[in-house]
């Protein structure tokens, strides 16, 4: 559902590493599904969602639409009773995410936000390390992630949803969050341009006393690095930070150790294709990477920055 830039990666990616069928894909402007399905050589184009949706060949539908349409799209899937994958973030804030988790339960389809960086072999061996002790009880998180975007850009268009942190934003949050838990407190600032936030620095701590520092910009680039920091080590994360490539971890004896994989961009989209076909073949209705509840909780975060950040934005 959308034929956006990152549907176009997201099909590519299928196509190129798994065994997987990008077999229909649906748009609301005339002419756009029949291209993009040319394009990437699909059965099926239709010139709306209902249309998409009402194929029986359908087993799981990718919601790649622009950030504002995740509900009423996600909501269609679910009614229609197809497994569904939503673009990352969920909605627009917790509260349409929410409406999402509870109908995807009530009718027993699968659901899952697609947060793709979780997905990756580098946030696996994360994981485990951090599972595992290797570097003591995580007590920091410290994120940046910065671009530049020109005017005409998507991510500036508030009649969109743009801004900084539906988009890029979501990256740093979840990173804190799936570290750190949900924070108790929570200070921010934010800039705004054209009606959408265009950066933010946030602050957030927990109950126990670990703190995060976030930033993130559609103004500038930044290394769009991360350490984890623990009271035994710590995990730096090679820039950019969200995507396949590089970690170092460091003990406070001395020991260093690197992981490393191909820098392959979005071409690692296919990692969270290939999680979603494993659950839906074991009878899952949720991911245990990214379940409902952490998507939520993410985006509960960022409401709450947003309104630190600018008193007069309503997430």
């Amino acid at each position: 559902m959308g034929t956006g830039w990152i549907a176009e990666r997201f099909v590519t990616a299928l196509r190129s590493h798994t065994q997987q069928v990008p077999y229909a894909v649906g748009a609301r402007t005339p002419g756009r599904a029949a291209e993009f399905a040319a394009r990437h050589g699909m059965e099926s184009a239709y010139s709306s969602y209902s249309e998409l949706l009402g194929d029986p060949s359908v087993d799981v539908v990718y919601v790649a639409t622009p950030h504002n349409h995740h509900l009423e799209a996600a909501l269609s899937a679910i009614a229609a009773g197809k497994h569904l994958v939503v673009e990352k973030p969920l909605g627009v804030n917790a509260d349409e995410a929410r409406r999402i988790a509870t109908a995807a339960s009530e009718a027993g389809v699968y659901c899952v936000e697609a947060l793709w960086t979780l997905f990756l072999p580098k946030f696996d061996v994360l994981r485990q390390l951090i599972d595992d002790g290797a570097i003591g009880e995580p007590s920091a998180v410290m994120a940046d992630l910065g671009e530049w975007f020109a005017d005409s850009h998507r991510i500036r268009r508030a009649e969109l949803a743009g801004g900084v942190m539906l988009d890029l934003g979501t990256y740093p949050v979840t990173l804190a969050t799936w570290v750190l838990g949900e924070p108790a407190d929570v200070v921010a600032l934010a800039t705004r341009a054209d009606e959408v936030d265009a950066q933010f620095g946030a602050v957030l701590r927990t109950s126990t006393g670990a703190v995060a520092s976030l930033f993130s910009s559609i103004d500038s680039l930044t290394p769009t690095t991360a350490v984890i920091a623990g009271t035994d080590g710590e995990l730096v994360l090679d820039g950019p930070f969200y995507m396949p490539g590089r970690f170092t971890a460091r003990d406070r004896r001395g020991t260093e150790l690197v992981w490393d994989e191909p820098a392959v961009a979005h071409e690692g989209l296919h990692y969270e294709a290939a999680a979603v076909a494993r659950d839906i073949a074991q009878g899952r209705t949720e991911s245990p990477i990214r379940p409902l509840t952490a998507s939520i909780r993410t985006l509960r975060t960022m409401d709450r920055i947003t309104l630190a950040g600018d008193p007069r934005s309503e997430p």
